[in-house]
């Protein structure tokens, strides 16, 4: 029996899923599968009830009214209350989904051209054979949906990796993840009084803008696929200092720092990790390729036949587990230790990542003891730990080792801030420090 839930809203994305091939062709069908999956997997009154392993008559009786015929030909309008009396239009555009009619029409449009839509929406969506549901059934165990086991449909623990479509806001803010952020964004998007009074101002300091956008229109195109494919990227490495080929599983986009990043699964340039995040702007190919295509590395492989493909909710988990924008490197303990008048003005009642804490001078002495393995290193932490203040302000802090982000931002406290552990990032910032000095010195 699954533990997941579906509450997936019929955009374009989802429904081409579905159609497996022509969405013109398989429109109605597209939809009626969502709706199969609400009635199988859905909250509240969108669930209806059945055993694990069902056959379709049992979905008939707990779907439909009671009034509804049993025989195999298409359903007369026999009930008002019957869920074959819906229209299609009635299934799309209500409340739960939140989708503004005219609004969708033109997505679908601008994908795919249905020159008789109106006429479709207006049809019963379930006004249909016995054998055309039997075939929804069978599409949906080919899709992964269900399992057939002993001429009984079972429910899967796990929901397959599709395109992901929530319901949308006034103003589709939702990619924002800071929430008072989105808030003020909804709020004050629109001009108040003819005057527009809020603006956005990013750090951007990408110049290849046509190559970004010609990468996130080719992304999006995949991505609009059933399934999304593998790509061959060939990406200019400004670590490695070369170009190098990487097969991976392309998963979403973010903006991060002053550019635009491709967050994929599979090879990384220096075949170091699963996860790697590309900048779009040294990306200078992207070529699909088949799932059956050997070189796919075996991790992608495995997650492919498991129907466990990454998803953007696995980097957000793993964010929210330590600062930096790296989320597969190495998670390690940092403390830092802020001038007290410092703390007060500026880092006081500040929000920097959820491990980010407040911690007192003792409690900073016990992590140096339980947490540097080395006693060379631990001594020599203990020793500066007990030539500075108690009345100083001590934090602790996760934070993914080698992530560039967090080195500017420790950059950008200097010299407020010192870091007390771990030994080894200590010691790499005195050698920056230390040369850096070496510049403005007079020779």
């Amino acid at each position: 029996m699954s533990e997941q839930t579906f509450s997936d809203v019929p955009q374009v994305e989802l429904l081409q899923w579905l159609a497996r091939g022509s969405l013109k062709q398989n429109l109605l069908r597209a939809i009626r599968l969502w709706v199969w999956l609400r009635s199988l997997y859905g909250e509240d009154q969108d669930h209806v009830f059945l055993e694990d392993g069902f056959t379709l008559a049992d979905w008939k009786t707990a779907f439909f009214s009671s009034t509804h015929p049993k025989g195999e030909t298409i359903p007369d309008f026999h009930d008002s209350n019957c869920h074959c009396a819906k229209t299609t239009a009635e299934w799309l555009f209500d409340d739960k989904t939140g989708l503004n009619q005219e609004t969708w029409k033109h997505s679908l449009l601008s994908h795919v051209n249905i020159s008789n839509l109106d006429e479709i929406l207006q049809k019963r969506l379930f006004g249909v054979t016995r054998r055309s549901l039997q075939a929804d059934l069978q599409i949906l165990e080919e899709l992964g949906w269900l399992e057939n086991r002993e001429q009984k449909y079972h429910r899967v623990q796990y929901l397959p990796s599709r395109p992901i479509t929530t319901k949308p806001n006034n103003h589709e803010l939702n990619f924002l993840n800071q929430e008072d952020l989105a808030e003020i964004a909804e709020n004050m998007s629109q001009k108040i009084g003819g005057v527009q009074r809020f603006f956005l101002k990013l750090d951007y300091v990408v110049t290849a803008v046509d190559e970004v956008g010609n990468w996130q229109y080719e992304l999006r195109k995949l991505w609009s696929q059933s399934p999304v494919p593998p790509i061959k990227l060939i990406y200019n490495s400004a670590r490695l200092g070369e170009s190098n080929k990487c097969l991976v599983y392309p998963v979403c986009i973010y903006y991060v720092q002053r550019a635009v990043y491709l967050c994929a699964f599979g090879e990384s340039p220096d075949r170091k990790t699963d996860w790697y995040n590309f900048r779009l702007d040294r990306i200078e190919n992207i070529t699909p390729i088949e799932w059956t295509n050997p070189r796919i590395p075996k991790n992608l492989q495995q997650r492919y036949h498991q129907r466990n493909l990454p998803s953007p909710e696995e980097i957000e988990l793993q964010m929210d587990k330590a600062l930096g924008f790296d989320f597969y490197l190495e998670s390690r303990l940092m403390l830092l230790r802020f001038e007290r008048d410092y703390h007060d003005r500026y880092i006081r009642d500040t929000s920097r990542h959820e491990t980010f804490k407040l911690i007192s001078y003792q409690k900073a002495k016990s992590l140096i003891q339980s947490s540097v393995v080395n006693s060379e290193h631990k001594a020599e932490l203990l020793k500066v730990l007990a030539n500075r203040s108690p009345k100083d302000a001590y934090y602790s802090l996760q934070y993914r080792h080698g992530d560039h982000n967090v080195t500017m931002r420790l950059r950008a406290w200097r010299p407020r801030v010192e870091i007390l552990s771990p030994y080894d990032l200590r010691q790499k910032v005195t050698a920056d420090i230390v040369k850096e000095i070496g510049l403005y010195q007079n020779n």
